[in-house]
């Protein structure tokens, strides 16, 4: 009976407290460099639109490896349309401090692409991730920016191969904090 006491008060510690998840992070505890991407920590949720169709899904965005990254995980259920049938899509991107001391990402996604960003922050709530341009193929843009109402709206354009800079809408959402 002792134990089984000890047992459901180390346990109510546990679900009241967080004992054995990580703290939670905050701006002092990032790297200053990544301080301006703090808006985006938390597990998110929304929809959009654009060239693959309607869709929706959920992202989340958590410090890492001692708090020396963030690392974002995303997943998108697209609707079946005339031309296609339904499809998720799945991604992670690391987003860290590089040797220049410049904010960069790395993103890779079940289709096989992988992307090398640099990142800048224009404003408080705004983060625009922009591949180096590569001979031959397109040039990537992903932006977010944040909105007084607390929901964010994010955009990824392409410009393409041999004209970089010339970005086109690809597919443009709203996501919130989910509700947990």
């Amino acid at each position: 009976m002792r134990r089984q006491i000890t047992a459901l008060a180390l346990t109510a510690v546990t679900l009241l407290y967080g004992v054995g998840r990580p703290a939670p992070v905050g701006a002092g505890t990032l790297p200053k460099e990544l301080a301006p991407l703090t808006f985006l920590l938390g597990d998110w949720e929304g929809g959009g639109a654009g060239t693959p169709g309607q869709g929706s899904g959920g992202t989340s965005f958590a410090a890492g490896l001692q708090d020396r990254v963030i690392i974002r995980t995303n997943f998108a259920n697209v609707a079946a349309t005339a031309t296609a049938p339904a499809s998720r899509h799945d991604d992670l991107m690391v987003i860290y401090v590089n040797d220049r001391s410049a904010v960069a990402a790395d993103y890779f996604d079940n289709e096989g692409h992988v992307i090398r960003y640099l990142v800048t922050t224009s404003g408080v709530g705004q983060v625009t991730f922009t591949s180096e341009p590569v001979p031959g193929a397109p040039q990537y843009r992903l932006t977010y920016q944040a909105a007084p109402d607390g929901v964010v709206k994010g955009s990824f354009a392409l410009a393409p191969p041999g004209q970089p800079g010339t970005f086109s809408p690809y597919l443009n959402w709203s996501m919130v904090k989910a509700r947990r």
